[in-house]
């Protein structure tokens, strides 16, 4: 028999949080202003940022890269925020420009489903049976799993069945997308093992929706983008992008072609499919990673380790609800169609990071470039607790 999870932490758990939290800044030298402490030092902010331009250029230069737009901030110092490259041919790209931000709308989908369990109107314990009975398990599948993809539920996102590639400009409802990943065979049990799946997240952002009694898109834009004042992040179906916009090139269909705008609605359900900008993806790290939008126990729940049925990733790396988290580092790593981007905050040391790059005609396929370019800022940045993502 499987006893009934508890959605609080005990309360010895927060204590030894806020000890290490405390010791961890305690490590932290405090700097003078125009400087922001890199390592054990404190290093004047000019001197910082060249050496976040000189890993771009290197990993530019190494990666072919064709764009890279990125935001760095230590505590309230705003360290660097610049653009490299070109959009697209004869176009520069600049730190206005917008992009699809992919999987940080799963953060924000795990944000909500914390905010309602707050004020009392669902618990991470229910069963998705309460909403849609007649899905595999649902009885069994709670919200939290479909949040920290513990479900055992199959990805639609499966070339064999879903035909991305046949017709990129196709548009896919949400109806269709989950009886796709319904279909297919369970991964596991219910709880017993992680198996990402973005058929989970559109069946959450459904429940939301649901709960709330309004469109998911209306629900973002309430409880997420009015609050942190993202005046550059907003939801939409089509393949709009606002403008400026920093075009995408991918060579997955066998060419290598502008991917801009490829339809994006298989990605995630109708209203958590997002563009952004540099300046909110940056605002998104800190807010997501420091839990403003959340109680101390609910932003606890969100970046917890998983349950013991569930192994991470590695020692240091692991799927929490709806976000990753790498050696304490809080992060998303979207990636659609020629866009790569990460966000990133290291709570005990306050830095935020947040990039974006696409790819050239000879950029690898693995790893991905913004990934690649954060673990170079994070080593730089605090390399005695460097990142760690998954490849």
């Amino acid at each position: 028999m499987t006893m009934p999870r508890r959605w609080w932490l005990p309360t010895h758990l927060y204590c030894l949080c806020l000890v290490l939290s405390t010791a961890a800044l305690a490590q932290t030298p405090s700097c003078s202003t125009g400087m922001v402490p890199i390592g054990p030092n404190c290093t004047p902010v000019v001197q910082a940022a060249d050496g976040i331009r000189k890993i771009v250029r290197e990993t530019m230069d190494k990666h072919g890269l064709k764009a890279v737009i990125v935001s760095v901030r230590i505590g309230n110092t705003d360290m660097l925020t610049d653009a490299w490259g070109e959009s697209m041919t004869g176009v520069p790209a600049t730190t206005a420009m917008h992009f699809r931000n992919g999987a940080v709308a799963i953060s924000y989908l795990s944000t909500i489903l914390l905010q309602l369990q707050q004020e009392g109107r669902l618990s991470l314990d229910d069963p998705v049976a309460k909403w849609f009975p007649d899905y595999p398990r649902a009885d069994r599948v709670t919200l939290k799993m479909l949040a920290s993809s513990t479900s055992g539920y199959a990805d639609y996102v499966n070339l064999d069945i879903l035909p991305i590639y046949q017709n990129v400009f196709r548009a896919w409802t949400n109806a269709e997308l989950i009886k796709i990943g319904l279909s297919q065979p369970m991964r596991c049990e219910p709880g017993h093992c992680f198996a990402y799946a973005h058929t989970n997240f559109v069946i959450l952002g459904e429940v939301l929706s649901t709960v709330a009694g309004i469109p998911l898109s209306e629900l973002i834009a309430a409880r997420i983008l009015r609050p942190l004042a993202l005046q550059n992040t907003k939801s939409d179906q089509t393949a709009v992008i606002p403008e400026p916009v920093l075009h995408a090139f991918d060579a997955e269909r066998g060419i290598y072609e502008d991917s801009t705008y490829w339809n994006p609605s298989w990605t995630l359900g109708n209203g958590a499919i997002m563009t952004t900008n540099i300046a909110d993806l940056l605002t998104s790290a800190i807010a997501l990673g420091s839990g403003k939008l959340l109680s101390e126990k609910s932003h606890a729940l969100q970046i917890a380790r998983p349950d013991p049925l569930v192994p991470p990733l590695t020692r240091e790396l692991y799927h929490a609800l709806g976000i990753v988290v790498g050696n304490s580092w809080v992060m998303q790593t979207p990636s659609f169609a020629g866009y790569a981007a990460t966000m990133a905050y290291l709570p005990s040391r306050q830095i935020a990071i947040a990039v974006t790059a696409t790819m050239g005609p000879a950029t690898p396929g693995s790893p991905r470039p913004s990934d690649i370019l954060f673990e170079r800022f994070g080593q730089y940045l605090a390399p005695q607790q460097p990142p760690r993502v998954a490849h």
